[in-house]
């Protein structure tokens, strides 16, 4: 700390000394920190460079969010224990610890949008805008800001809440802000964002992948529903109807590229298939077994022996779907192959989950099919990842009601949903007694959103996550010999995921969550 104040005392010396001929930081000709923010476009540039952590956060973000529920666990990879896989597994056993690379990594891409979003905020003035375009950058970068730390909090808690850029040592040393306190600056954000954010506009059934009224709303529902505020979720979630979101025809069509940010989509973050500028993703080829080549899969010769094998859904996920739910062979496929004696699979086929019976010597593994699309090169795909969509919001809504004692108002949104699943309405829900619709719109909620990462949040919202994971582990383990008998020891600190210990080497003041070594 003490070099840092000399370096900075020498560099602010050094500053007022020389005369401005001497160095100039701010060329006139490339777009620098000094004339970044200048004009209306390079204002925009930046602000999509706000938007870009996002998708760093969805690659880690499965491992927080679906791995750690009952939707999802991993293949064991025997032969390699290494720190890459075994922290991985940490994380959805609930035996990770504040060293874990990849809950560090949601902590530390989260911050970074935030950073790069308050620096848009604060340089605004920098340019001449138009008020229609100074509310649409303040308000996406304010939806940038409050979406980040709305995965902050409930991750991790209380945490620093950094709202300006950092100027001088002092200001990147903060201490934990209360879980009450992120709250108030999300909805802070998120209230700006609704009102300054226009409507989305459909053209041709889609519209752009940035942030709209719709987004904010939904964003500011949840946080509402968070809290139990069933009265203003509801308010919310009702009003978007009205911006022209709908649901489509096909469950299955929802996830294909050639839907992105249709009606149904209220935000997803943005990949682009191409072998430039590394903006594509490649979710299915992590979701998929271990092997020297998925072709019979993915369509593409390719190797995802060192990506593979995570988020693979659990047989309790499989059976909970219904009798002739659609969502399901939608959402799950299952990769028919063997294992050679250094546990890579080779696939034979590509089957159907629906009634599956393994081959003669075959072994059958379910893989999230959601992600699977035709794409042209190895590892290289063009699947953006859904964060809020309009069957969402229906379910949301829904349970807002019941919470209110409404249940048969309840009933519209929840069935309307129900009625896609299964492509007619004979398998409508009429009950409106309150504690059966809510389990009802629970279980909904869990196979229409999927591998999409809400269970978990859904189950902490709800308060079933240490009940639910404690049961999930006790099948587990009857299944799979490896897990300790310190997996799935769950209680109310594992609700939370520690502070990354790196962090708190750099600033003491950050206190450790409990549980956590100190």
């Amino acid at each position: 700390m003490k070099r840092l104040y000399i370096f900075i005392t020498i560099l602010a010396f050094t500053a007022v000394s020389c005369k401005k001929s001497f160095i100039d930081l701010s060329p006139q000709d490339q777009i620098s920190g000094a004339n970044l923010y200048k004009t209306e476009p390079l204002l925009r540039q930046a602000l999509i460079g706000a938007y870009t952590p996002l998708r760093d956060l969805m690659v880690n973000d499965f491992y927080t969010g679906e791995m750690r529920s009952d939707n999802t666990h991993y293949e064991f990879y025997q032969v390699d224990r290494g720190t890459a896989y075994v922290q991985r597994e940490n994380i959805a056993d609930f035996t990770d610890d504040p060293t874990n690379a990849y809950t560090n990594a949601v902590y530390f891409h989260c911050y970074n949008g935030i950073t790069r979003a308050n620096l848009v905020l604060e340089n605004m003035g920098q340019a001449p805008l138009s008020d229609t375009a100074a509310n649409d950058i303040a308000g996406q970068a304010e939806f940038i800001r409050a979406f980040n730390y709305f995965k902050l909090v409930r991750y991790f808690g209380g945490v620093p809440l950094f709202l300006k850029s950092i100027r001088k040592a002092d200001d990147a040393f903060l201490p934990r802000s209360t879980a009450d306190e992120v709250y108030a600056q999300i909805i802070k954000d998120a209230q700006d964002a609704v009102a300054k954010l226009s409507d989305p506009v459909f053209a041709a059934n889609k519209q752009g992948g940035q942030a709209t009224k719709g987004a904010a709303t939904m964003l500011l529902a949840e946080v509402y529903m968070t809290q139990k505020k069933y009265a203003e979720a509801a308010t919310l979630l009702t009003s978007l109807d009205a911006m022209g979101y709908d649901l489509l025809t096909d469950y299955a069509a929802v996830f294909s590229p050639a839907n992105k940010n249709s009606r149904e989509s209220i935000f997803e973050v943005q990949y682009l298939e191409g072998l430039q500028g590394n903006q594509f993703s490649d979710f299915i080829y992590r979701f998929l077994p271990r092997s020297l080549d998925t072709k019979i899969i993915t369509g593409v010769k390719s190797n995802n022996r060192t990506i593979g094998g995570w988020n693979t859904p659990t047989q309790d996920m499989i059976a909970t779907y219904e009798p002739d739910d659609k969502r399901l062979d939608a959402s799950i496929g299952i990769a028919e192959g063997a294992y050679d004696a250094s546990f890579q699979f080779t696939f034979s086929a590509n089957k159907s989950v629906l009634n599956y019976t393994p081959a003669a010597g075959k072994v059958g593994v379910p893989y999230i099919k959601k992600y699977l699309h035709t794409h042209a090169n190895p590892l290289n795909t063009d699947d953006n990842w859904p964060i809020y969509r309009y069957a969402d919001a229906l379910l949301m809504l829904a349970e807002a009601l019941n919470e209110q004692g409404n249940g048969g108002a309840a009933l519209a949104s929840l069935n309307r949903v129900r009625a896609r699943a299964f492509g007619d309405g004979a398998h409508n829900i009429t009950t409106t007694a309150q504690a059966v619709l809510r389990d009802i719109i629970a279980h909904e909620r869990r196979v229409e959103l999927a591998f999409e990462n809400h269970r978990w949040h859904d189950l902490v919202r709800t308060g079933k996550a240490i009940e639910v994971m404690n049961a999930d582990g006790i099948r587990l383990k009857q299944i799979y010999p490896y897990l300790s008998p310190a997996s799935y020891q769950v209680n109310a600190n594992k609700l939370l995921f520690p502070i990354p210990q790196s962090e708190r080497d750099l600033n003491p003041a950050l206190a450790q969550n409990p549980g956590y070594p100190q």
